[in-house]
């Protein structure tokens, strides 16, 4: 049994590298949704979302780069072709949406996808006991639940 500079069995390693990737898609897309709905938002609550969707893009910035280093970590070579992106990720692509309720429900359903995957790395890491992916993931996932906690609480 061969393991990573870290310390993961690499066929462990693999199998997570391989669910962080479908992650990173879907944060990829999820990105690039925000950044959308940043530019494009109308209405009576253009101040408010226009700025909180600024907030969750540059969030998922950040949580982008960190899959994609976490991938490498473990010997892994992370996606980043939007050709993968599309191909591998759930999030559904929100295109032309001004309306403030549309863009919410985008928002959260992207959330909702990731949180399902993230749940899954947690489950799969902590089998394989790769504790800097299941810290990361449950660090995520804490962070996004409350989000999706105000986002519901704002669509009423």
């Amino acid at each position: 049994m061969k393991n990573t500079v870290v310390g993961v069995d690499n066929a462990n390693s693999v199998k997570v590298a391989e669910k962080l990737n479908e992650l990173l898609a879907n944060y990829q897309i999820h990105y690039q949704n925000l950044r959308g709905l940043h530019w494009n938002i109308k209405g009576k609550n253009f101040f408010q979302l226009h700025v909180k969707f600024e907030e969750y893009y540059v969030d998922s910035q950040l949580k982008i780069d960190e899959i994609a280093e976490r991938i490498l970590t473990l010997a892994g070579v992370p996606l980043h072709t939007f050709t993968d992106y599309l191909e591998v990720s759930k999030i559904e692509v929100g295109k032309n949406i001004s309306n403030d309720v549309e863009a919410v429900k985008l928002v959260v359903a992207g959330y909702n996808q990731l949180l399902e995957l993230e749940r899954e790395i947690l489950n799969l890491s902590d089998d394989v006991d790769d504790e800097g992916t299941n810290s990361m993931m449950s660090d995520f996932i804490s962070e996004q639940e409350k989000t999706l906690w105000m986002l519901n609480s704002w669509l009423g």
